[in-house]
């Protein structure tokens, strides 16, 4: 096999931002057919991979993918997805002790797929948790976008 006559690492970085990049244009999409539903699905797990290959990322680029792809899975009705990925968000971001802010959206992705599983309970302990969070460590821009997030759930 011939090696590429471009960066690969640089191509992957471009990737991951621009399939997630690209998957935000369909979550703010008001009416998403089916077909677009399934490349939003695409998009998302996309960012993921590339993220993975490029050998610089950090634990808060996972973070986020695996976020973004609890918040797909949350939109298009699959439950177990979207607990499975918004549990692999929290896992990462304890293990790796992240900042307040992706511990709260981390329980913002918990409490969003909670909701579409219609668990009641967990819904109010994840969203309690991700409220606490916020009021206690949370500022400016970073607060204000995760209670707009958290009052869509």
């Amino acid at each position: 096999m011939q090696s590429p006559t471009f960066d690969v690492q640089a191509a992957h970085r471009h990737f991951a931002a621009a399939c997630f990049n690209q998957t935000w244009n369909y979550l703010e999409k008001k009416d998403r057919t089916p077909a677009e539903n399934l490349v939003m699905i695409s998009t998302c797990h996309a960012s993921l991979w590339h993220w993975t290959q490029f050998e610089k990322h950090t634990p808060e680029n996972i973070s986020v993918a695996y976020w973004q792809l609890s918040r797909v899975y949350a939109i298009t009705n699959q439950p177990s997805n979207a607990l499975s990925f918004g549990t692999l968000c929290l896992n990462m971001t304890r293990e790796h002790q992240l900042s307040p802010f992706y511990l709260a959206y981390a329980y913002e992705a918990l409490a969003r797929a909670a909701s579409v599983a219609n668990k009641s309970e967990e819904v109010a302990s994840f969203l309690e948790q991700a409220k606490k969070i916020t009021e206690t460590d949370l500022e400016g821009d970073e607060k204000q976008q995760l209670l707009t997030d958290l009052a869509t759930i």
